[in-house]
C-alpha cells in the first residue's frame, strides 16, 4: 500500500499520455539529476527552492512530484503545492524507482534549446496531415507539455527556424535531425530518440503512422484509417493550430487504442435474440 500522499509507479505510467493526466514537476537537485539526466515522460523541470515563482502555474490541475528516491524534496514540495490549492502526490520511489523498474524515461540531452518561458520551440512545413500532427502529439504527451510549434510555408522553415531559435522537423534538409531516416517516419526516429522505444503502445502506434505517412498502408491494418482520418482533418480545418489541437484527440484515441483495446472486437448486433426452439 502506498505510503499517504504518494502515487505508485504503476499507476502514473497508466496516466502518462493521457490528455488528463497529472502535471509532473521534477525537483531534482542539479547534482541529484546529473548522475542521470533522464526524465519521467511529459516532466517539467523546476527549484524546490523558488516554488513561491513558479507553483501557480499549475492551477487548475492535479500534480505529481519527482525526486530523486520520493522523500523530503518531492514530499515537502507536493504539501507546498496543496497548500496552494493543487491536488499534489510524490511519485513514490522517486526517479530512482523510475529507473528501476524499467519505464521509459526521456533523454534530456535530447532535447532542444528552450525558450525563455523554459518552452521547447518546433518548426515544420504548413497544412500538415500525419507526421506533423503526430510529432506535436507525441512532445506534449511525452515530453513537453508546453511545446510550441510553427507552421510556416514550406521554404522558410529553416529561416525560421535560425531566426526564432526554433528547432525543424520533419522537413529535407542539410543537418535536419528530427527527420525521416530510411524507411522510418519521424515520429518513429521521435520515439527511438527521445528513450521511448521501450513503450509497445507507441511502437505499435508507430507503424500505424509509419504505414499512413509513407504510403505503405499494408504495413498495418490501422494505417489506412488514420490515413483517412488525417486527411479528413486537413480539410475541415483551415488553420493548423486548429487542426493540431482536433489531431491531438484523434491520436489520443489511438493511443488509447494501442495500450488497451487491441483485442476488442465489436459486432452487431451486440445482443442476438436466442432462437425459438
Amino acid at each position: 500500500m502506498p505510503a499517504l500522499n504518494t502515487i505508485p509507479l504503476d499507476k502514473l505510467a497508466r496516466l502518462i499520455g493521457t490528455p488528463k493526466g497529472p502535471a509532473i514537476i521534477d525537483v531534482q537537485t542539479n547534482v541529484d539529476f546529473a548522475l542521470d539526466p533522464r526524465l519521467v515522460p511529459g516532466a517539467v523541470r523546476r527549484s524546490h527552492a523558488t516554488m513561491a515563482q513558479w507553483a501557480l502555474e499549475f492551477q487548475g490541475r492535479s500534480a505529481v512530484v519527482v525526486c530523486q528516491k520520493g522523500l523530503k524534496l518531492s514530499q515537502g514540495v507536493a504539501a507546498w503545492l496543496r497548500h496552494e490549492g493543487i491536488p499534489a502526490e510524490a511519485l513514490e520511489g522517486g526517479a530512482l524507482g523510475w529507473a528501476a523498474a524499467g519505464l521509459p524515461m526521456v533523454q534530456e540531452a535530447k532535447l532542444p534549446p528552450r525558450d525563455a518561458q523554459d518552452r521547447t520551440v518546433w518548426v515544420t512545413r504548413a497544412r500538415p496531415k500525419v507526421d506533423r500532427i503526430a510529432c506535436p502529439w507525441l512532445i506534449r504527451r511525452f515530453v513537453d507539455p508546453n511545446a510550441v510549434f510553427l507552421f510556416v510555408a514550406p521554404p522558410e522553415v529553416q529561416g525560421v527556424a535560425e531566426r526564432f531559435g526554433a528547432t525543424p522537423f520533419d522537413i529535407e534538409g542539410e543537418g535536419v535531425f528530427w527527420s525521416h531516416r530510411g524507411e522510418l517516419c519521424t515520429f518513429d526516429v521521435m520515439v527511438e530518440e527521445f528513450g521511448l522505444g521501450g513503450s509497445d503502445p507507441l511502437q505499435h502506434l508507430a507503424s500505424i503512422v509509419r504505414g499512413a505517412d509513407t504510403a505503405r498502408p499494408d504495413l498495418v491494418p490501422e494505417a489506412a484509417g488514420l490515413l483517412a482520418a488525417s486527411l479528413g482533418l486537413s480539410r475541415m480545418y483551415d488553420e493548423d493550430l486548429e487542426q493540431l489541437e482536433a489531431g491531438l484527440l484523434l491520436y489520443d484515441a489511438f493511443y488509447r487504442w494501442c495500450r488497451d483495446a487491441t483485442d476488442e472486437t465489436h459486432n452487431w448486433p451486440t445482443n442476438k435474440p436466442k432462437a425459438r426452439s
